[in-house]
Parts: C-alpha cells; structure tokens; sequence
C-alpha cells in the first residue's frame, strides 16, 4: 500500500515521538504567550443598544450578554435568498461544532450567533439545522456589533457600556471545529492540497473539500450538495440547486 509511513519497532516509534512532542510544547508555550498578547489589547467602545433581532424580536446588542460579562459570537456568512441547502459551508462547519456553552457560561462568558441575514429567512434556517444557541440578525448594523461575518468576536461589557476586545481573521475559526483538530492528528491529515504531505500520499483537494456532499457522500461543489452537516437533519432531500451563485468557505 502507497501512502503510508514506514513501519518500526515500538522503541524507534517512541524516539520519534518524542522529538516531535519537544515541538508540541514549544508549540503550546507560544500559543500561550500569544494568548497572554491577546488578553492585553486595547478594546473599542461602541454602542450597546443598537438592535438586533432575534427569536424574540428586536432586542438591543447588551441582551446578548444575558447579564454576564463577556460574549462571544461567530459571525455567519448568508446568502439572501438561498434554501438551506445553499448557505456557506464553511459557516455551516463551525456552529455544528459548538452546540452547548455551559463550560463558558460557568466562566461568565455568553455565546450567541450572528448574521447578516434576515431574521425571517434565518430562523427557518436555525429550526431545520436544530442550533440551540441564540442567533441573532444584525442586517443594516454597522460598526463592532456587525460588520464583516465569517469570523469569532468576543466583546466585554462593564454595566451598560460595551466594548469589542478581539476578532478572529482566516482561519481563526478552526479554534471551535474540532474535527479539523483531529483531523490535523491522522497521517493523511485533512487531505488538502495547502498541506504538507510525503510523497506517495493519495492526491490532495482543495480546502474545505469534505464541507459539502451529495446524498451519496461523495464530495461536491456543485448544485447536488448541501453542507455536509445537513445531511443529518431530518428532512435533509436531495436537491438540484443551491440558489445562489459562487461558493464560501
């Protein structure tokens, strides 16, 4: 069989192994330092009461908090007038992977979704994917509370005043999904043609290549795909186009 790494005994696999965990945690030193630059940036202060709709009807942006002190929210990408079938995949990928924020909510941190679509063609689209976390409109909001979506942000508020303390950017997202971490342990990885593969290995894709499938599984951009994840979902039928044009991940 091509494409697989060389077989040793135990010993020589361990040597190996522990090489490689020296990068591991110098790895994670960094990414603690990095962490510790996070914390200390400066915040931007914008207003708390610019509304937002969400299951309940418009609500002002410091509800999100639900009276705690922090907030984070990843930010949806929509297509107006799409089915569901044809929102972002990428978009689709990360809240699949983050259904419950007991662990943030018992550190005083609050979780919500934003998007920039409207509330009438989101909530149908939140049913059907069964996302229990709160979803929230933000079309026509400008400035922190809006703004460009694809990404997570995280907010602090101090009483009524809020502030916006941090964004993602790229590939910042990967920090919730954690089946691309686990992916990143497996000898063939993601499978991705950006990744550094030896030689041998079977034939890289396109990023994001397993984000969307036909009712077969078999990996597709076309109009026969939906996100993988709603494949899931009762209801879930195959489809002949994805009502938009151009693809997101």
């Amino acid at each position: 069989m091509t494409g697989q790494p060389p077989i040793v005994d135990l010993a020589t696999w361990q040597q190996a192994r522990d090489e490689l965990l020296v990068r591991e945690k110098a790895h994670t030193r960094e990414g603690d330092a990095i962490a510790a630059a996070r914390r200390r940036l400066p915040m931007v202060e914008f207003d708390g009461k610019v509304e937002v709709v969400g299951a309940g009807g418009p609500v002002p942006f410091l509800d999100l908090f639900q009276g705690r002190d922090e907030l984070v929210v990843y930010k949806h990408m929509w297509w107006d007038g799409a089915p569901h079938q044809g929102q972002c995949e990428g978009c689709t990928h990360v809240p699949w992977h983050f259904g419950n924020a007991a662990y943030l909510n018992a550190r005083g941190v609050s979780f919500a979704y934003l998007t920039a679509g409207a509330w009438e063609e989101v909530a149908p689209f939140v049913e059907f994917m069964g996302y229990t976390q709160p979803w929230y409109s933000v079309r026509g909001v400008e400035g922190p509370a809006g703004g460009d979506m694809g990404y997570l942000t995280s907010y602090l508020r101090d009483g009524d005043r809020v502030f916006l303390t941090y964004s993602t950017t790229g590939r910042g997202c990967e920090r919730v999904n954690g089946s691309l971490a686990l992916l990143d342990q497996t000898v063939r990885g993601r499978g991705e043609d950006w990744e550094d593969h030896p030689e041998g290995w079977p034939e890289a894709k396109p990023a994001g290549w397993f984000w969307r499938t036909d009712a077969d599984g078999n990996s597709t951009w076309g109009e026969t795909g939906r996100p993988t994840a709603q494949w899931t979902r009762p209801g879930a039928t195959p489809e002949k186009t994805l009502g938009r044009q151009g693809h997101c991940h």
